[in-house]
């Protein structure tokens, strides 16, 4: 895995530098983890890192405890890993995120300004041209977009950085469902009925798209672990068949 990040000369002097970089190393593998750069079989080790980037261990080290702390990976004895969820796991994260995410919704749909409105149009552009071409990398991209965007309408920032951490750790949802074209058509779908509620300002509208949404989000991911999971029960007992 390549690993790239941005510095910036143009920092004060009085800025520790040490600090930035710990952003830095935070917001690029963040990034990472939202376009599902970094799969299960990862292991993230803090000096491999560290000497590819041609910095010292220390804040990358801290940026990965930051990224712990927050859900985002757990310690292994390998490295740092993203967590393995249990589907009790979903379905918290999923609860939660049906608490706050269709009242961030309404909110957003009251203050998103005419750029935030041209951003998630580009974004839902992106999401249909994607559905159409079978590509989920980039419907996943086309979807980070938008989410930031209607996240960042919000005055409230302790709320929309809770929502979208709680959302950066539900990618087993997205690694499981998107590669079902009926589920890329329900996010498309989705996506230009928030577009459509944020464009005419209509929080109540925005607030039950929202809930929507969300729910059909779970009910796909549960429904994919349910099949997946008499999959191989189905293989179980032809396996035993075989041997009697």
């Amino acid at each position: 895995m390549g690993w790239t990040m941005r510095t910036d000369s143009t920092l004060s002097p009085t800025v520790d530098r040490s600090e930035s970089l710990r952003h830095q190393i935070y917001n690029d593998l963040r990034e990472k983890l939202r376009h599902g750069q970094i799969g299960p079989d990862d292991r993230l080790i803090d000096v491999k890192i560290a000497k590819s980037l041609g910095i010292s261990r220390m804040p990358v080290r801290e940026a990965l405890l930051q990224l712990i702390s927050e859900g985002h990976l757990v310690g292994t004895t390998r490295g740092f890993a993203i967590p393995q969820l249990t589907p009790q796991d979903i379905r918290d994260i999923f609860e939660v995120r049906k608490l706050l995410e269709p009242r961030a919704a309404a909110s957003a749909a009251r203050d998103i300004d005419a750029e935030g409105l041209a951003a998630l149009r580009e974004a839902l552009d992106r999401a249909v041209a994607a559905v159409a071409n079978s590509d989920v990398e980039e419907l996943v991209a086309a979807n980070v977009v938008f989410r930031r965007t209607w996240l960042d309408a919000n005055r409230n920032r302790r709320l929309a950085e809770t929502i979208s951490r709680f959302a950066d750790q539900a990618h087993i949802v997205r690694d499981e469902t998107l590669m079902d074209a009926d589920t890329r058509v329900i996010v498309r779908d989705g996506l230009a009925g928030l577009y459509d509620a944020f464009s005419r300002r209509d929080a109540l509208a925005a607030q039950d798209r929202m809930a929507a949404f969300i729910g059909e989000a779970e009910k796909s991911y549960f429904h994919s672990l349910e099949a997946k999971v008499g999959d191989s029960g189905a293989g179980d007992d032809e396996a035993g068949s075989g041997k009697s």
